[in-house]
């Protein structure tokens, strides 16, 4: 069909695969002010914060995280640290960068990580603390400022893991979890669909305008950069003294 392409929906959303990479850092770079880095002769892309107190770190190694999310002490908080596998979906790394960034500050201070799981049926995992999505697969547990998220199946190697070190804002480990826990399917290339945990994963293709894929990350960048725009202050009425009475 002209003018269409292929877009396959995949849920649980843990289990999509990383995806492109640019759903996180555009944003970052356009709508939020982080400068980016370029070194040709390493494969890592290095996003620094306008305040310089916080970086993104892409360094693709087979053996450690490929996002690393440092943030230096400041006066306000310790400094903390924020690790996402490859694996991991951009959906659910943008929900933290989104958090990070997010001009108006947390919505709630007092956030729980684990209200959103236990919102979507989430219960206590197998190794009694924490907790385990419905279908034993996504896995969150804290060891008192810590936090770990693991997705793995039975008799396979974990698929990814993300880490957060003492420190860290809960409200933004809280977005990480509403993330999780969100059913709604995400969109991937249908010849870029994970081949591990195909049998635990739903996966439906449908045709869509080529011309909607190509702008999806447009809007998401306007609708980031909004939030960094100051609407003009409404213009306060003048005071009118109500009419004296009269006998």
């Amino acid at each position: 069909m002209a003018g269409t392409v292929e877009q396959t929906l995949v849920a649980p959303r843990y289990l999509a695969g990383g995806g492109d990479p640019g759903w996180v850092t555009v944003p970052l770079h356009r709508a939020a002010g982080w400068s980016y880095g370029h070194d040709p002769l390493m494969p890592r892309i290095i996003l620094t914060s306008p305040n310089q107190l916080t970086q993104l770190r892409i360094d693709p190694h087979p053996d450690d995280p490929w996002w690393t999310i440092r943030h230096a002490r400041d006066a306000h908080q310790p400094a903390w640290t924020a690790t996402f596998d490859a694996r991991t979906p951009v959906e659910i790394i943008a929900a933290f960068t989104d958090a990070l960034t997010d001009p108006s500050g947390p919505a709630d201070t007092g956030a729980d990580p684990y209200a959103p799981l236990r919102e979507a049926k989430w219960d206590t995992s197998r190794h009694l603390y924490g907790l385990a999505s419905p279908d034993g697969i996504a896995h969150v547990e804290d060891e008192g400022d810590q936090w770990l998220i693991e997705t793995a199946v039975t008799q396979q190697p974990t698929i990814w893991r993300a880490y957060f070190t003492p420190g860290t804002p809960t409200h933004l480990i809280t977005a990480v979890t509403r993330s999780l826990a969100d059913q709604t399917p995400v969109a991937r290339d249908p010849s870029r669909i994970p081949g591990f945990a195909r049998d635990r994963m739903s996966v439906s293709t449908r045709r869509v305008p080529a011309t909607d894929i190509a702008s999806a990350l447009e809007r998401r960048v306007s609708t980031l950069t909004a939030r960094h725009t100051t609407p003009p202050a409404a213009a306060v009425p003048p005071h009118v003294p109500p009419p004296r009475r009269t006998r």
